[in-house]
């Protein structure tokens, strides 16, 4: 593996981190303002919402990791479409993944289709998507900054020239 897909691949593990973090944060401050459960269901249970989160967390991973290694350093650009597409791929894949284990979790295939349906319109749902949207900028904003550096950080002294 190159120096470039090792960082890449580096930051992809700790934009993720950060994710998850803004996931649970906004699900907390969405939570207490509104005076609404994130799966406000009382037969879900308590893996469907750590698990929807634990998907959408693993899709926004798996795409930064395919940015990062999808083009070379010199061609790492910040591209809007591409945030849009992680961000829209999370939404989804939080909402299909709690659709299938509430599902699973109850016994009865169609109650797949009356989640799902519940959760697209959801401010959990919905923030799931801009904040693997904004990780997404993040993550490109730092790869195209490294990658036009050529190398680490420097302090004015430590540069040649003028």
């Amino acid at each position: 593996m190159s120096e470039e897909r090792r960082y890449a691949t580096v930051v992809a593990a700790f934009t993720t981190v950060l994710y998850l973090a803004m996931l649970v944060a906004a699900f907390g401050l969405i939570s207490l303002y509104t005076n609404l459960e994130v799966i406000d269901l009382a037969d879900a249970g308590p893996l469907v919402g750590p698990t929807m989160s634990g998907v959408a967390t693993l899709v926004v991973f798996a795409f930064l990791v395919s940015i990062g290694w999808g083009a070379t350093a010199d061609n790492q650009r910040i591209s809007s479409a591409r945030a849009l597409g992680v961000g829209f791929a999370a939404y989804v894949a939080f909402v299909l993944a709690g659709g299938v284990v509430y599902s699973i979790g109850n016994g009865q295939p169609l109650e797949f289709l009356t989640f799902t349906f519940h959760e697209f319109g959801s401010w959990f749902s919905i923030s799931a998507g801009i904040l693997a949207l904004i990780a997404t900028f993040a993550y490109q904003a730092v790869l195209v900054g490294r990658f036009q550096q050529r190398g680490r950080p420097q302090w004015p002294w430590e540069r040649k020239g003028p």
